[in-house]
């Protein structure tokens, strides 16, 4: 299990990928109080999003987060609806998939499900 992934944003870049991940069924959550003034922390089940304030943000080209969505149509949609352009992705193992960047540009894989294990 993957507990947090944690990506680099600009502290004002912060409310918009906040939004983002809501998109995504991400709820924010209060960080520790240490590391309030550092970052914004969002939750979904048992899996967490820390965005982390920093200066100058590193964004990978091809590194991802990929996320399992529970309404994958209706998701989408709502990506679109608020500005957001999605890019369908080969179905590898015949679960829908797609390309999204996020406010800061992070790459986020969305799939209507997993892979089988």
């Amino acid at each position: 299990m993957v507990q947090h992934v944690t990506l680099e944003v600009r502290r004002e870049q912060g409310e918009e990928c906040a939004d983002f991940w809501g998109l995504l069924g991400f709820e924010r959550v209060e960080p520790p109080p240490s590391l309030a003034d550092r970052a914004a922390w969002l939750q979904h089940g048992s899996t967490q999003i820390h965005l982390m304030w920093v200066e100058e943000p590193v964004v990978l080209p091809h590194g991802h987060v990929a996320v399992v969505l529970e309404e994958y149509e209706g998701t989408l949609a709502a990506l679109h609806d608020a500005g957001h352009r999605t890019e369908p992705r080969r179905e590898h193992w015949g679960s829908p998939r797609a390309y999204v960047h996020d406010p800061a540009g992070n790459l986020v894989e969305l799939m209507a499900f997993a892979p089988p294990t």
